[in-house]
């Protein structure tokens, strides 16, 4: 959980008045956020260059480190603290966020060349013009951005942040990829004039800038901006220029955010002017700036329109468990940021509107748990949990551990993710794009895509474990996931058993006679082929089964599960010597 550094005593101001700790903790527990320590700014310096703590004097300043939740990017800094805490406790009304009237004409505009396709594709602009910046402020603004870098932006990786003075640049601004060797500015804080390539040299030896570095150090081109007069502005997501630095004196600030990802780069983008529109000379308001792509395509940035959401007051109420008037939702829907209102249709439904501080909204539960900490969490009256009561399918799921584990199986517990070569290639099936759920950006090649089967995750215990004594008998109940597209996340979870033999022969026999009691203690007679009152078994043609020594189990018309003796490329795939039988079985159907 991001943890934010601020004042006290200018939070106090912003507030509009003083609390004690014990009061201000309070607050903090109300509104779902936690005060974590308090220290001044002597303590923490003295702690970051490891010296004696100093003892506290009367003038330093105290600084309360709270803890916000990692989807509340607003929260990062004083002033969203400040602004959320004044709106849920009543003293302002949900401010609201516009983007200037001005015509496509008069707009500032980023040209985006083809060659950025190639490391850094992405970019969206916007300016606050008339801003007015103290030290407090300014400092505030840096340290925003330093925390959006740690937080979303998964350090600099998937956005990087630019803060310009605009009254040092002339538009219209052009955004490029080029070889470092053509690439020369001065970079921040320094005087000397460094190209690119040998730039990358310099900051190896910069505690800050160096876990950077990899980002672009090995690509044959590297992103550049620059204004009418080809003046650079930065090179991101490494430094920005020195010619346009901000400082305290500046007025107009030029915002560019560029990404591998737009949709974070929008939320980013969003979330800088929204913040510190507050200290513009026109209020909450920013000005757009126009991105023109090679292909001719335009954006217009950033947006800030609200969007609505309909939830069902059922929805809220059972959920939370306190029976709630659509007024009483909607009331502390607004403490909470979101404007609501009873929808129009008949049934009883709230009409939420999100604005654009609030891309934690993406489901009617994110409206739901809103309601919950504006109605407070020590209000809500204890029950008894549903989840005491064991659910149908777990119960289901142990009765079916307990008879496997009476027939002589180890109970495995294998992860719900793995490669795409365990879970397609190495069992000789064709990855057919329409089955297995893909990890947007998976921390290794081993944790790619969620299992679509048991089978991968059983197979790699028995082949890290082939020298244990044989025959190894092992058993899962646990869940795959498959593409969905009538749900509403895309996917479904099933719940399957799946039961693995190896040892000196095949033991397919075995496999079968589980199957056969598996159907016993479900109740379910072997009945003849084509009869929809019990099972039947039918010759299955599966790759990662040998031909002809493999079955499908048929249950009230419907495919349920598959077993058959382990096809010998697929156990040569996971180092497995010896034959194997496997079964592989939707309990989900018994229900």
């Amino acid at each position: 959980m991001p943890t934010v550094s601020v004042g006290r005593d200018r939070l106090f101001t912003a507030l509009g008045r003083s609390y004690t700790q014990e009061e201000f903790e309070d607050l903090c527990f109300s509104f779902g956020i936690e005060l974590d320590d308090v220290t001044t700014e002597k303590a923490i310096i003295s702690k970051e260059k490891h010296l004696e703590e100093e003892k506290p004097t009367a003038d330093d300043e105290i600084i309360y480190k709270i803890e916000v939740p990692a989807n509340r990017y607003d929260l990062l800094c004083l002033e969203g603290l400040a602004q959320a805490l004044l709106v849920f406790n009543g003293k302002e009304k949900i401010p609201k966020y516009t983007v200037a009237n001005i015509s496509k004409a008069s707009m500032l505009k980023m040209h985006v060349k083809k060659e950025t396709s190639l490391i850094r594709p992405f970019i969206a602009c916007a300016v606050l013009r008339g801003i007015t910046f103290d030290e407090a402020s300014y400092n505030s603004f840096i340290d925003l951005q330093d925390k959006l870098h740690q937080n979303i932006c998964r350090k600099r990786t998937l956005v990087a942040i630019g803060t310009h003075d605009l009254d040092t640049l002339q538009g219209p601004f052009t955004y490029e990829a080029l070889p470092p060797p053509e690439i020369n500015f001065v970079p921040l804080k320094q005087a000397k004039n460094f190209r690119a390539d040998e730039l990358m040299e310099f900051y190896k030896s910069d505690l800050k800038l160096k876990k950077f570095l990899h980002i672009i150090e090995n690509s044959s081109v590297y992103p550049v901006i620059y204004d009418r007069n080809r003046t650079i502005l930065s090179l991101p997501p490494i430094i920005n220029s020195a010619h346009s630095a901000i400082t305290l004196k500046t007025k107009n600030v030029f915002i560019e955010c560029t990404a591998t990802d737009l949709t974070k780069a929008k939320i980013v983008l969003n979330t800088m002017v929204t913040t510190f529109s507050t200290y513009c000379k026109r209020k909450f308001e920013v000005e757009p700036v126009e991105v023109i792509s090679f292909d001719g395509k335009s954006s217009v940035y950033p947006d800030l329109s609200e969007y609505n959401m309909e939830v069902p007051l059922s929805y809220i109420t059972g959920s939370i468990g306190v029976p709630l008037e659509v007024d009483e939702v909607t009331s502390l829907l607004k403490r909470m940021q979101l404007d609501a209102e009873k929808a129009e249709s008949g049934e009883a439904k709230i009409s939420v509107s999100v604005p654009p501080t609030r891309s934690d909204i993406l489901h009617p539960c994110d409206v739901m748990e809103d309601v919950a900490i504006a109605y407070g969490y020590n209000n809500i009256p204890k029950r008894t949990l549903s989840s005491l009561k064991p659910l149908p399918l777990n119960q289901l799921s142990d009765l079916i551990r307990y008879e496997i584990a009476m027939n002589g199986f180890t109970e495995v517990l294998t992860w719900i993710l793995c490669s795409k070569k365990e879970n397609f290639e190495m069992l000789n099936r064709k990855d057919d794009k329409s089955t297995a759920v893909i990890i947007g950006n998976p921390r290794s090649s081993d944790f790619e895509v969620v299992r679509t089967s048991l089978m991968p995750g059983m197979l790699k215990t028995v082949g890290h474990n082939k020298d244990h004594p044989k025959p190894i008998k092992i058993y899962e109940v646990g869940d795959v996931v498959l593409l969905d597209e009538k749900k509403d996340v895309g996917a479904s979870n099933r719940r399957l058993l799946g039961a693995l033999y190896c040892g000196a022969n095949s033991g397919f026999e075995l496999i079968h006679s589980l199957v056969d009691r598996i159907m016993e203690v479900m109740g379910t007679p072997f009945v003849p082929v084509g009869d929809k009152s019990g099972y039947f078994i039918e010759l299955s043609n599966e790759p990662e089964f040998l031909s002809g020594r493999q079955a499908k189990i048929i249950y009230k018309g419907g495919r349920i599960g598959i077993f058959g003796i382990v096809h010998p490329e697929v156990l040569n795939n996971f180092d497995i010597p010896d034959p194997c039988s496997f079964l592989e079985l939707d309990i989900e159907s018994f229900l």
